[in-house]
Parts: structure tokens; sequence; C-alpha cells
């Protein structure tokens, strides 16, 4: 009986994947508008993305090295990311070309025509035009295969540069023989330090006809952190040369091991046809039935983007490298690459939670061991360095999601650790976050974001700590998971900043600032998904939630503020091309309003996912973008990673087959039900123990002017009209006085610059404490600022330059004036003659940010405001590419000078030069405190 239940379960297995879902994929799907897809060569989840590359300089839309628009190509990399925001990889760069050899990228470079492009799942092929070479690409997981078939006779090359698209710190070429060479590569961009080592293995032998080197130069070894190199062969009308790289993070010796156990066959046929297997069995895992091929094509591709990564990053013997630049040995487990976070933790990753398990167990086991390694589970791991990209401590999502839904082969107490871990430490805000429970503008820019992501991260580590066992863990980040409601507003019903102890003024919730990450307070006012009961109830109940999702979708589909080329696929103020959106649209279930639900989901199904090369409405961002279409699709999205069931909508295909990994299959139509739709694929999931947990009582607001001249009225205000306040004041003349808090019995008045300290109380449970600063203004002077300040960076308006209060180089939290694109200029007036001996004014410079020192600053006087006299002139002496972010005191000591007026004029830098990324863009200065003695 047992050999015919295995016999019939290998014959479902191979009807599942004798399919042929490949045939639908469309690698040119978001290679056009601000998908940043790529269309290369790859198998599920390889370590070889083999890619072409038409763009080298590091520009938004070249992030994958492709943009569809574009028809040079530079290059065939070996290493590409899939849809992300951030440029890098590209490494291994290969590309043939005829006659004269030119190691000159404007030179080896050719013109294509997408007439002659093809891409398929596992393949692409082009034509160079420039010199008739008909080029075919496909892959296995460690080794690339080129074939170049050359239409012409005479002398062909194939051009080695190490130094295309990211910055090259230490290169090797090996001479190996004839036909041989090895290839060490470690270079900077996103990733600051990348290691990768290649095999390349070419059909026949080659000889060095060029070379261009900086460093070490011997007869088969060449070093530098200038390296190219042309080998070159002469070929026959219709030649083919083949080329196989095998790719490693650890060495020669990985790569060697790679070679052997996967290139094999010198049938590039066979290896493209195996490719194509491969993503048949990866594609077939979910089968949808569809008359529209370009429903199928969409849906088949969007699988195609959520399988390209996570990446292999480990030898075939299992050799990787750690987080702290080690070699070590994966044990049992597959180690990865390539962990967009902060994005997959939304879809992805619940999506992977129901059709592979044991991968998704491989993921938090390498998340483990970069913790172990490293010091902290990744946020946005790549190459093994951790870029510190995006925000939150997401890897928490993946493992409690996990272990809510019962997947084994982890360590569920070490992931526990590795968690709380995360949250513990006193990085990005955490250390504000954990004393006042919401982090400020004082604090941390990005702070709304920040919070809500930081809160619920900490539901998710209490769902492990419940799964556990630990009832004081757990209660801990209960309160902790609540601390969003220190940043709902409950009259505007959004969730706004927070600075000096109050709200943030002037509000727009349509504005993108440094308060919000890639977003705006529409995106983030429904980011509790942790507490969406508690978010309802904060609104006032259902119907008036409902109200406020409405809204979103019924707002201007303008957004304020700075530009931000993520904020895309709006209706309304929601944003479908960027993640915060991406489950709002489901919180209509929530209230009891499925069809508008399904309404809106169907309207993102029809219209932000098409066949064509912009068919993604933004960035694919590793995978995520297509996870949240596939979900939809299914009727289901996990609007709470770590909460074992789905909130569901209308299946989007007539008919839809999941093929689970214990062998069995899931059914799902138009007609499945909701109930049965919430529990697929967890239905034996049951819940575990609950305990009580505290409620947290918000922090009061403290409101005042925070400049003023004599006096000034302070107002503290509950965020729930049922608590009680209490406060103190601290100023220079309690300096020796013991003070204690009082209960707050209505608005008060201060004559000095005054510290207030106020917490609410509710049942017996104590806020945190607020803490306000309002300061008496050092001088009675004016000021007249003639440039136009950005609206982004006004730090409160004209006096904060002469409020004696000097911002810090983070310069998100609003302490500093900006001005783009033009000189600084200011007038102040003393309101009396005065002698001066000293003039200041202080600048900050944040390079990649487009801030840079004034050229120089000059300072004049002035009796009457008219006529002025140039006192003193200070040349900058900070170079402009120094990417540090430092704070510049333009300051000097003069003759003694009487004079009412004083003028500071600071000269812009100009337009960014061609080395900065932003060239062509207009500088900014960044001004704060000016100083006159």
């Amino acid at each position: 009986m047992k050999n015919r239940l295995a016999i019939f379960s290998l014959f479902i297995a191979q009807m599942i994947y004798s399919q042929n879902e490949a045939q639908y994929v469309n690698p040119f799907i978001g290679t056009g508008g601000h998908g940043h897809t790529f269309p290369g060569a790859i198998v599920p989840f390889g370590m070889v993305q083999l890619s072409p590359d038409t763009r080298i300089d590091g520009s938004w839309d070249g992030c994958s090295g492709y943009h569809y628009s574009d028809n040079v190509i530079y290059g065939f990399s070996h290493t590409h990311l899939n849809g992300t925001g951030v440029s890098d990889y590209g490494d291994i760069m290969l590309i043939p070309t005829m006659g004269n050899v030119s190691l000159n990228s404007k030179d080896y470079s050719s013109k294509f025509s997408h007439k002659n492009e093809k891409a398929s799942a596992g393949f692409y092929s082009v034509k160079l035009d420039k010199n008739n070479i008909d080029v075919r690409l496909t892959t296995t997981k460690r080794v690339g295969y080129h074939e170049y078939t050359f239409n012409n006779s005479g002398k062909a090359n194939i051009i080695l540069d190490l130094n295309h698209r990211d910055k090259l710190l230490e290169g090797e070429v090996k001479i190996i023989d004839d036909k041989t060479i090895e290839v060490f590569r470690r270079s900077e961009a996103w990733a600051a330090n990348q290691y990768i080592y290649a095999r390349i293995e070419f059909s026949k032998p080659m000889k060095i006809s060029k070379k261009d080197v900086n460093g070490k130069q011997e007869d088969k070894l060449f070093t530098g952190t200038k390296l190219a190199l042309a080998f070159s062969s002469d070929v026959k009308k219709g030649e083919k040369i083949s080329v196989k790289v095998a790719i490693s993070p650890t060495g020669y010796e990985g790569t060697e091991k790679n070679m052997l156990a996967e290139a094999k066959s010198g049938d590039f046929e066979f290896v493209k046809k195996q490719a194509e297997s491969e993503w048949n069995k990866e594609l077939s895992k979910i089968q949808v039935k569809s008359d529209d091929k370009d429903k199928l094509s969409v849906f088949y591709t969007a699988s195609y983007h959520v399988f390209t990564q996570p990446n292999i990053n480990m030898d075939v013997d299992g050799r990787y490298r750690g987080r702290d630049n080690k070699l070590y040995t994966a044990n049992g487990f597959d180690y990865y690459s390539v962990f967009s976070l902060w994005d997959t933790f939304r879809a992805a990753h619940p999506l992977m939670t129901l059709i592979d398990r044991k991968r998704t167990a491989d993921f938090i086991n390498t998340f483990i061991k970069q913790y172990e390694q490293g010091g902290k589970l990744p946020v946005w791991e790549l190459a093994s360095n951790e870029t510190e990209c995006m925000i939150g401590y997401h890897s928490v999502s993946v493992i409690a999601d996990a272990m809510a839904r019962g997947i084994k082969g982890f360590d569920y107490e070490k992931a526990f650790e590795a968690s709380k871990n995360s949250a513990m430490l006193d990085i990005f805000g955490l250390n504000a976050y954990k004393q006042n429970h919401y982090i400020s503008m004082n604090d941390e820019p990005e702070s709304v974001s920040k919070t809500v992501e930081y809160a619920y991260d900490d539901w998710c580590i209490a769902q492990m700590a419940k799964i556990l066992g630990k009832k004081e863990d757990y209660q801990y980040f209960m309160k902790r998971s609540q601390n969003w409601k220190n940043l709902y507003n409950p009259i505007t019903g959004f969730i706004q900043p927070r600075k000096n102890g109050n709200w943030y003024e002037p509000f727009d919730p349509r504005e993108v600032n440094n308060n919000y990450t890639e977003g705006n307070s529409w995106h983030y006012s429904y980011s509790a998904q942790q507490d969406i009961p508690g978010l309802i109830a904060a609104h006032g109940g259902k119907e008036k939630f409902e109200q406020f999702i409405d809204a979103i979708f019924t707002a201007p589909d303008k957004t304020t503020g700075r530009e931000q080329a993520d904020i895309t696929g709006l209706m309304g103020q929601y944003a479908q091309g960027n993640e915060p959106s991406h489950h709002i649209a489901y919180l209509y279930n929530y209230v009891g309003k499925t069809e508008k639900t399904d309404a809106k989901i169907k309207y993102i199904l029809d219209n932000f996912y098409k066949n064509t090369p912009d068919g993604l409405i933004g960035n694919e961002d590793c995978g995520q973008m297509s996870a949240w279409y596939i979900l939809s699709s299914l009727g289901i999205y996990s609007v709470t990673p770590g909460l074992p069931e789905w909130q569901t909508t209308t299946p989007y295909f007539d008919e839809v087959k999941i093929h689970l990994e214990d062998g069995t299959t899931k059914m799902i139509t138009k007609n499945t039900g909701r109930a049965e739709l919430q529990k697929l694929g967890f239905e034996s999931i049951k819940p575990a123990k609950d305990f009580k947990y505290p409620q947290l009582t918000a922090a009061p607001v403290i409101a005042s002017d925070r400049i003023f001249d004599f006096s000034a009225k302070v107002q503290i205000t509950p965020l729930n009209p049922d608590d009680k306040v209490y406060y103190m004041t601290l100023s220079d003349s309690d300096a020796n006085v013991r003070k204690t808090f009082t209960a707050y019995k209505g608005p008060f008045t201060i004559s000095k610059t005054t510290q207030v300290h106020a917490y609410s109380e509710r049942n017996g449970e104590k806020s945190s404490v607020t803490v306000a600063n309002f300061s008496r203004r050092p001088n009675y002077w004016d000021i007249t600022v003639h440039s136009k300040v950005n609206p982004q960076y006004t730090a409160g308006g004209k006096l904060a330059l002469i409020d004696g209060i000097n911002g810090d180089v983070n310069w998100r939290k609003g302490d500093w004036q900006g001005y783009q694109g033009q000189d600084f200029e200011a007038v102040i007036d003393l309101k009396s003659p005065q002698q001066i001996t000293k003039l200041s004014s202080t600048y900050l410079q944040d390079s990649k940010a487009w801030i840079l020192m004034p050229k120089k600053v000059e300072y004049y006087a002035s009796m009457n405001g008219k006529d002025f006299i140039l006192l003193k002139s200070i040349d900058n002496t900070i170079d402009a590419k120094d990417e540090k972010v430092q704070i510049k005191d333009f300051g000097a000591e003069i003759l003694p000078t009487e004079a009412r007026y004083i003028k500071v004029k600071a000269y812009y830098f100009g337009k960014l030069p061609e080395w900065h990324q932003g060239a062509g863009g207009e500088a900014h200065i960044f001004v704060d405190e000016i100083s006159v003695k």
C-alpha cells in the first residue's frame, strides 16, 4: 500500500509539474516605467541573475541596470536587483565585440533594437547591432551561460570590465590557462563591502589583447582598483564562442566547486530547458485558469518576480560569507541574501508561508545566523552587508508569521532571542521610543513611520512570546505595540508627528516630508495593522472609520511637500505604487463593508498590473508588488502578518489550484466562501493561550510658543478626555528646589525659559512623561530674510535663525532652514546701534542630500538699513565631495564697529557637478543660528 501511495504521489507531482506555466512569463514586465526589473536569465532564487545593462550611471530608473526606454547595451553582468529603489550589483560584466579593441565603455557598448531582443523564463537573447553579434544567455543557480554568435569573420573580443557600474575597491584577475580565468571583485555601492569571485571558462583559447590596470601586472596576474581586460581570438563567419561563468561569495575554491557541480554540460539548449523546467516546477505551485492570455502573463510573471529572490548565497558545499565577513558552512538549511524586508514582510513572505514553508524556515535560519554573526537581525541585507535601508525590524514579522502558522525547522527560542534583541537596541530612535512610548521630531527623522512600524513589530514579538509561554515578555511587548496611540490625534483622526511636546504645525495630511518614510500622513494613518479594532475605536466606531477609509480614496490625488518618486498609482491619496498603502482597501472588511473591499481590489487588479514593460505601477521591490497581486487575485491578503488568517476578497480568476508541500491541493473559485478563504492553508492551527496585558495611556500634548518675548500661556491636553493630567515646571531658578508633579487644573503662564513635564493617568496606568521646552528670546532683534525658504525646511519661522538654539547634524528633525538654488541673504535689526566685535552663522553639509556649504559668507554693517559696508568675507574650506554630515561655523572677529543693521549673505554652491548623483540639480544651503556679539 505504501508503495502504491508513493507511486500515486509521484504521478500527481509529475502531473502538477508537467504544465507549461513558464510560457506565460514576460520578463519585460516592469522594465519600463518605474518597475525597476530586469529581463535577463535567472532560475528561481538563483545566485546568478545574468542580464544586459543599459544603465551605468546609478540613476533611479536604472537601479536594475536595465530600462526599456534605452537602446544601448554596455554589457552582460551576473548579478542584478529586482525592482529596488537603490542601485547596486552588476558584477562580473562581459561583452563581445569585434575588430580593434577598446576598453572604454562608450566604444565597447552597442546599440540594440527590441525587435531583436527576446526574454523568457531562464533565457535572454539580443543582437548587438554595432558588430552584428547574436548573444544568448541562460543560467543555473550559480553558473551563467553565454553564447556569442559572430556573424562576421575577423577578430572577436570578449571584454571583462571590473569597473562596470559601482566602485571597485579591489580587483584581481588570474590567468589559469588560455581558456580559463579567475576573477575577484570587491566593490562598494549600496552594499559597502561586497565580495564576489568568478571562474570564467571560454569554449576556445583566448589571448589577452588589451589591458587597463593600475595595480600589479604580471604574466598571469593582474590587480588594482582599475581593471579591464580584453580577450581575443580570430573567428569565422557564424562561429560561436561559449562562455561559462561560475560565481561564489567565498573564494576561488567555491567557484570551482560550483562550476563542477552545475556546469558539466556544454549544451546551451540543455541548460536552457533545465532552467525552464525549474521555473515550471516553481510556477506550477499556483495554477490559474483564464481565457485572457494577458492575465495569465501578468499572474505568472508576478510569480516569477516573487521567486527571483531572496537569492541563494552559498556554494554547493554550503560555504557562505557571514555578516562578519568570515566564512561559515550552512548545516541543514540554505543560506540566502537580498532581504528587502520593509517591502516583503507585507505580502511576499506571507505568500511563501502558504506555498514554500521549507524555504521560509531557511530564510529564518539565515536571519538567525546573521544575528549571531552580525549582532542583529537583518533590516535590508544585501550580499552579507547590512545596508540599514528603510525602517523597522521586520525580520520579526517574518518569524512571528512563520511561528503563528506552524512552520517548523528553526529554533523558536533563538529566533525569539534575536527578535527581542532588535527591539531593545538604542538605534534609529529606539531609545526615545522605549522611554517615551513614541518618537518625536526632536528625537529622530521619519518619527511617525518609525513609531507605528516599531509598534507593529513589537506586536509580532509579543505573538512569539505568547506561543512560547513567556507571559512577562508578552505583556511588555503588547503594551509597546500600542505606542501608535501616542501619535493619533483625536481631533483630526490622523497619525501625526509631535515636536517639543505638541502636535507639529502646520499639518497637511498630503504633505510628504521627513516625518514619514516614503509617504505622508494619509499613508500611515491606517498603519496599526496589529490593532485595527483599537484604531476603529479611536475613530469613534465602525461608521466613522468607514468614512475615514472612504476619505483616502476620495481625497485629491496630488501630494504636497517633497517630491517622492515612489508615490505612484494614486487613487485619491491611496498609493498602490508603494507599500504603506497595500493593506488599506482590505480594512473595509473590518467594518462589514466587504463589497467596498471587492470593488477597490478589482479596480487595482484591472488597472495597475499590465502585460507591458510599464505594467507595474511602482517599484517591484523584490517581489512585494507582485505578491500583492498574487494574493489578491487568490482572494486573500495578510493585513496582519503574525496572525494565522487572511483577509478576503472575491477571487479574481475562474479557478485556482494551490499545490501545497504536504501533497494536498486547494481549489479556489469565485464561489469559494470567505470563511474557507480566511483559514486557507492554516486550517489546523490552534491559537496559543492568551494572557492579559496592560492598556497604554497616551501621553498628553503641551502647547505654547516655542520662543516668546515676555510671557507665554501653556496648555496641556490629554489625548483621552477622561485621563487625569499631572505636570511640573523647571526653570533656572529651580536649580536647588525639589519639584513634584501636581494636578493640572488649566492653562498657566510662564515668563522665563521653562521646561514643562506632564503625564496622563487612567485606571492607575500612567503615560510616559511629555517634556517640552519654551524659551524666552535672548534678544529682541528682528530679522528680514530676502531669500525664499523651502516650505519643507522653515525651522518654525525666521526667528529660528536668531533664537539662540542650535540645530545638530540631524537636519531631518526640522531645526534648519533650507534654501535651494539661490543665495541666502538676511538682515538683522538690532533695534539700536551696537558695538560689534564678532559675527558668525552656521551652515550644514550633507552632500548626498544635495546640501552643500556656501562658497563664501559675507557680513555687512549699516546704520540706516540701506547703505551697507562689507565687514568680512569668509571662504568655505570644506570639499563638496566630503560626504560626512557636518556643521561649519563661518565666524570671525572684527574690529569694533558700531551698527544697527547686520546683513549676512551666503553664496550657494550652484548646480551639482557631474560627479554627483544628482548632477545638474540645484544645491541647497542649510543655515541655522546667526550670532552677533
